[in-house]
């Protein structure tokens, strides 16, 4: 599909174009945590620990033994945090894809991108966010996997960020798992935006229609096909680095690098270790994922 953002940048309207990809994204985040939430506590429990048979016992055990509120534990953390996140990556994906465009446009006299390109400014648009996801998801995954009841360790995001902080240093502590949120990042939000635009893509070219007249259905369900693929080509990097977010300090500490993770997880659980937890996390990156790109692809609409 042609953009022609690339005039926008030569007009002076691409500060504007900026301002509305980030609010989209804002809007689409949101939208994320409020659906995701309870399928993401059951997706980390089941890459942290064993001692659930499935996700259905992992959904019940947690609803009979912590309520139904458990269930948005952690959740006041990515629902401000998240938001931010998702503005990020749309913002930094079309800024991205604009420059790109601008680049082919002198370049060949067409503005059209690519499929590697598209990946690119997804996997530009995951690097950029990973510096906020990492110390966000850390905090959530922390929250998510604490004791409940009187075993609890952090009374909250301020006090858990307090407590990481102490341990190793803000860098140490609070951006543990930062090499592997790196590569997640990268890979995840690569084929997030390379599978939504191809399918839009072909659709407009298959019905002859302009990208905005493709109906709310359709955008929701290729914004779910994306999620699907998110995470079918990132899954075990999200699992090392779920496994290295809840670790322990100092002598109750498993592992002492990303690599070190990824031998003591295929030595412990083989194969299928890397990919524990897929079942809710596909089940929900569907409706997520749907939610996500309708509610950006509706709200950019509306601003124009």
């Amino acid at each position: 599909m042609e953009y022609e953002a690339f005039e926008d940048l030569e007009k002076g309207g691409g500060a504007l174009r900026t301002v509305k990809d980030l609010s989209a994204g804002a809007a689409g985040g949101i939208a994320q945590v409020l659906l995701g939430q309870p399928f993401d506590i059951v997706k980390v429990r089941l890459q942290t620990t064993t001692q659930y048979s499935s996700a259905l016992d992992c959904a019940t055990r947690i609803f009979k033994n912590e309520g139904p509120l458990a269930f948005y534990k952690g959740t006041l953390t990515p629902l401000i945090g998240i938001g931010a996140c998702v503005s990020v990556q749309f913002g930094a994906f079309h800024e991205a894809r604009r420059r790109l465009e601008a680049l082919n446009q002198k370049k060949y006299a067409d503005s059209s991108l690519s499929y590697g390109q598209y990946y690119m400014a997804g996997g530009f648009a995951g690097i950029t966010n990973s510096v906020l996801s990492g110390p966000i998801e850390h905090i959530r995954i922390r929250l998510q996997t604490q004791p409940h009841g009187a075993g609890r360790l952090y009374n909250g995001p301020i006090d858990c960020i307090k407590k990481l902080s102490a341990h190793e240093g803000v860098l140490r502590g609070l951006f543990r798992g930062q090499a592997v949120t790196y590569l997640r990042e990268i890979q995840a939000y690569g084929m997030w935006f390379l599978t939504f635009e191809y399918l839009m893509n072909q659709d407009a070219k298959r019905n002859n229609v302009k990208r905005d007249e493709i109906s709310s259905l359709k955008v929701a369900a290729y914004g779910g096909l994306a999620g699907e693929a998110l995470w079918l080509s990132s899954y075990p990097f999200d699992v090392i680095k779920s496994k290295m977010q809840c670790d322990g300090f100092g002598e109750q500490r498993q592992f002492t690098s990303m690599r070190d993770c990824f031998k003591k997880t295929y030595a412990v659980e083989g194969l299928g270790g890397f990919w524990r937890g897929l079942g809710p996390t596909l089940l929900r990156a569907m409706p997520v994922s749907a939610g996500t790109f309708a509610v950006v692809e509706l709200t950019m609409r509306a601003l124009g």
